[in-house]
This record gives C-alpha cells, sequence and structure tokens, in this order.
C-alpha cells in the first residue's frame, strides 16, 4: 500500500475532488494534511488525517507529513494544488527524498520575476517586468515601458492583489497602499495587450503527453477590474495549425523552467501583429472549472490522469478530443447577497440542451470576491462556433441582482 500526502488546508469542493483522484488510484492509502478536516462527504476520500495550524510553512508541512511517515512506514507522494502550498510541498518532498518538482524548480514557476528571467534566458518571449521595492522604482520602470502597466505581487496567483495602472496618480496611489520596501518587494510588468489564452499541459518525465488550449472572453485582469462582467472561457474542438506556434512555445516554457513531472497552467497573448507573448506559467492544475473542462472535451477523468502522472510517473492517453466547451461564469452588479436571478429559463430554452454541469447562483448566497463568480454552466457541442454561440447566450441571458 502506497501513501500519499495530500495537503488540503481548508476543505475546499474543487481541492477535494482533486483528492479524490489519488483515493481512487490502486493501492494508494490517501492520508489529508489539513488545517481544518473535512467533514460529511468531503472527508470520504481520505483513511486519516493529520493536523497542523499553517499548512503553508514547510517546517509544520514537514513535521506533519513524519507522523504519517512514522505511523504509516514511509511516504510515497506529496501533493497538493494550490498555489501557495507548491515551493513548501517541493521542500517536503526533498526532505524525505520523494521524486517530484524540487524546490528551486517549484521557486521558478512561483515567483513571477524569477520566472520571467528564465524564460527570457531561454529566448522566450514574455512581460517586460522589474522587481519594485519603491515609487522610484516603479517611476524608473514605467519610463521604460510607459502605461499602462501591471502590479502584481511577486507570488501571486488567480490576479489577486492585481492593479492595472494607467497614470502617475493612480501610480502613486497603489505604492502608498502597498508600501513596497526591500522585504516586501512588488513586481511591475508590461501590460500586454492582444487575445488572451491558457495553454495547460500533462508532462511525464519531462516530455508533454497533453496538451490543451482555450480562450478567454475577455482576458482576466479586466474581468477582476469589471465586477459586473459575466466571462467565458471556450476550448475549441480542434487544436488547429495557427495554435502550433503557441504550443511550442509552452513546450519551450515547461523545459526552460525545469519541469519533470506534473500539470502547467500557462497564460499567454497574441498581440495584434500575431506575435506571441507569455503571461505567466504555474506548475499547478487550472482552476476556474478548466480540468472539469477538459474532462468534458474528451470524455476522460483528467482528475485521474494527474494524479496518475504523480503518482505512477504513467499517462493514461492519448484522449481523444470529441468536443468544444465552454463555461460561462455568472456575476452581477452590486454587493450583498444574491436577492434575484432572471434569465435562467430562457437561456435554458436555448441552450440547455448542451449544458453538461451547472452551479447556479442561490437566493441569499453572498457575492463572491473571486473572479469565478456566484455560479458557472458548462456546455459542449462538436462545433466549436456554436459552443462560442451558446456562452453568449447564457453570459447576455442570465442577470443577477444583490441586495
Amino acid at each position: 500500500m502506497r501513501t500519499v500526502v495530500f495537503v488540503v488546508p481548508y476543505p475546499a469542493e474543487a481541492s477535494i475532488r482533486f483528492a479524490r483522484a489519488f483515493a481512487e488510484l490502486k493501492a494508494v492509502r490517501l492520508i489529508g494534511l489539513v488545517q481544518k478536516p473535512p467533514s460529511g462527504a468531503a472527508a470520504k476520500p481520505f483513511a486519516n488525517f493529520v493536523k497542523v495550524q499553517d499548512a503553508f510553512d514547510s517546517r509544520q508541512l514537514i513535521e506533519g507529513c513524519e507522523k504519517i511517515r512514522k505511523k504509516y512506514g514511509g511516504l510515497h507522494q506529496i501533493v497538493g494544488v494550490l498555489e501557495p502550498l507548491q515551493v513548501p510541498l517541493a521542500e517536503a518532498r526533498a526532505h524525505f527524498k520523494i521524486p517530484g518538482t524540487d524546490p528551486r524548480t517549484a521557486d521558478l514557476f512561483r515567483d513571477k520575476g524569477k520566472m520571467k528571467d528564465a524564460l527570457r534566458a531561454a529566448g522566450l518571449p514574455c512581460a517586460r517586468h522589474k522587481v519594485i521595492t519603491s515609487l522610484a522604482d516603479a517611476v524608473s520602470f514605467v519610463r521604460d515601458v510607459h502605461f499602462p502597466i501591471v502590479v502584481k505581487p511577486p507570488a501571486g496567483a488567480g490576479t489577486k492583489a492585481t492593479w492595472r495602472v494607467k497614470s502617475l496618480e493612480e501610480l502613486q496611489g497603489v505604492m502608498a497602499a502597498i508600501h513596497p520596501r526591500p522585504d516586501n518587494p512588488t513586481l511591475g510588468e508590461e501590460f500586454l495587450k492582444g487575445r488572451e489564452y491558457c495553454f495547460d499541459t500533462i508532462t511525464v518525465k519531462g516530455k508533454v503527453l497533453f496538451e490543451n488550449v482555450s480562450r478567454y472572453y475577455p482576458g482576466p485582469l479586466e474581468v477582476i477590474e469589471n465586477p459586473w462582467i459575466q466571462w467565458a472561457v471556450v476550448q475549441p474542438r480542434q487544436l488547429t495549425p495557427d495554435l502550433d506556434d503557441a504550443r511550442e512555445l509552452g513546450r519551450r516554457a515547461i523545459k526552460a523552467l525545469g519541469l519533470s513531472t506534473g500539470f502547467t497552467h500557462m497564460e499567454w497573448f497574441r498581440r495584434d501583429d500575431g506575435s506571441l507573448a507569455i503571461g505567466e506559467i504555474a506548475a499547478r492544475p487550472p482552476g476556474a472549472n478548466f480540468v472539469e473542462m477538459m474532462g468534458f472535451g474528451h470524455d476522460a477523468d483528467m482528475y485521474r490522469a494527474w494524479a496518475r502522472a504523480l503518482t505512477d510517473n504513467a499517462f493514461d492517453g492519448p484522449f481523444e478530443r470529441k468536443y468544444a466547451v465552454g463555461c460561462a461564469y455568472l456575476r452581477g452588479i452590486g454587493r450583498g447577497r444574491v436577492q434575484r436571478v432572471t434569465g435562467v429559463a430562457e437561456a435554458n430554452a436555448r441552450v440547455g440542451k448542451m449544458a453538461v454541469k451547472s452551479k447556479l447562483p442561490k437566493i441569499g448566497q453572498p457575492r463572491s470576491d473571486h473572479y469565478e463568480g456566484e455560479g458557472y454552466v458548462i456546455v459542449r457541442h462538436p462545433d466549436t462556433d456554436t459552443v462560442k454561440a451558446a456562452v453568449k447566450t447564457i453570459i447576455e441571458t442570465i442577470r443577477i441582482e444583490y441586495a
């Protein structure tokens, strides 16, 4: 029996879905390392739990894993899906001499400044950037790249604490809010313009064995800046030749950063002149239902595919790409709690036959502070244009009101 430690600080639904994939593998005993143990159905994938105060702290993570090792006689793998966990997980694996992403590689993926330095050193196009420790640093960077710029944490995730800054006055306000200094740096980036996509992969022993491309409508930063926007992601039926250069760029980025085995999620841009630029890349599965979408597009369990890669160094594909898939994210204007949801019946009448999964907002539900919003609808169809039209119908028809 192989003991796999799944680090899940709090029992979020998405994390538990990933955990279940490991528990279902042959000869795996799944132990949760948690801050708050899940209960009910969320606890079922786990054989046991070890509790720590801070699962993001490497020392506590290692101490918790040591308790598990002593009880069960060894550790086969230590895994988790959250972005801030990736360096502590790598440090724990290194401590116990477990194969997997090492601390240096994890840090390259986690620290966006170091990441872009490594990508540029490999000759790969990405946003110009500067580590900012003062307002003077920020002003100097603007002189080089001009407004607008993006300001964000060097180790951020999911566009949290990210600003698009369009003027000196806005820059001064952001610097006053975050107080950058040598021991608390922030990252300034060139604002990339163009169509925004993501490139997701599963890599085993340095070889990319699964690839997926999706397009954002609109890009995540615009979504964050405009909380009322109902947005969508579309995964096309075919990886057409016009995507070949982006796919090659993604493969080269993975090689440049040194990933051996795992999931990656790369955001990239196609500029108006046709050139490419990497926004950033993470060595973890994507969120926002992307893994679910990949599964619907291929009629395959992509959660299991990732678990197999990390646990068995194996891949069950290739998977046939059968459908285009789209996800419409439901948000509204205002604050407070969901008071009213309209347009659901109309949207269902028009595109409901294509829906494969949905989570509709509930009356009384608090407004989410996350860009995914209060709900979503996933649709699929063999034709990409039909899926694009369906998600457009959903985001234009369903409306959420708060009070």
